[in-house]
């Protein structure tokens, strides 16, 4: 799927916002995609996904993968949609007292082969979190993925991060906004409180 062929995924469903957003990691952008909008509508979020499992097969080979696990709340329906795609099983981390952590009785199987899955990247650190529960549980993190790489491949997620595209959208620290976002009100968009 070509980055166009994303973008206008987003652009149809009304999920690429221009404004003044305050991002779960505390910076601030006058652009946000809001992947809940494209991932309301099954096909689009096949489509996405599968292209986006098809990346992962050819990278890793076909039944290199036994699980997916996505943060919540972002991650959830990539993560179901991506497990669908790779037919394996797909669970998922939820916050608790602010740390991510496994409810709900999901578990993963020692060594398992695991993809971490998540909407959007920006800085990484959803994902690297993540990351650090499913090992501590005792899986093995192949890859990650997600639909868009905000970073534009800057961001470490420390195992391969396969993404649909890249984006360079610039972010910015609250006491450093450009003119057209400085006197405006944030809107935080995303599911993650501040901490």
């Amino acid at each position: 799927m070509r980055s166009e062929d994303v973008l206008n995924h987003f652009r149809e469903s009304e999920a690429l916002l221009e404004g003044h957003f305050l991002l779960s990691s505390g910076l601030h952008s006058d652009r946000y995609l809001q992947c809940a909008r494209v991932l309301m509508h099954p096909d689009r979020a096949a489509a996405l996904c599968r292209a986006l499992a098809d990346q992962v097969i050819g990278a890793l080979g076909k039944d290199s993968v036994d699980m997916v696990v996505a943060p919540a709340m972002g991650g959830v329906v990539v993560g179901y949609e991506m497990a669908r795609q790779l037919g394996v099983p797909g669970i998922f981390t939820e916050r608790v007292d602010g740390t991510f952590a496994f409810r709900r009785g999901f578990d993963v199987p020692e060594g398992a082969r695991v993809i971490m899955s998540e909407d959007i990247v920006t800085t990484g650190k959803s994902s690297r979190e993540c990351i650090e529960v499913i090992r501590k549980a005792g899986g093995n993190v192949v890859g990650a993925t997600c639909l868009i790489d905000r970073s534009n491949g800057t961001a470490d997620v420390g195992v391969p991060l396969f993404s649909l595209m890249g984006m360079d959208v610039p972010t910015y620290e609250p006491d450093n906004l450009p003119s057209h976002l400085a006197g405006t009100t944030a809107v935080k968009p995303g599911s993650r409180n501040l901490t």
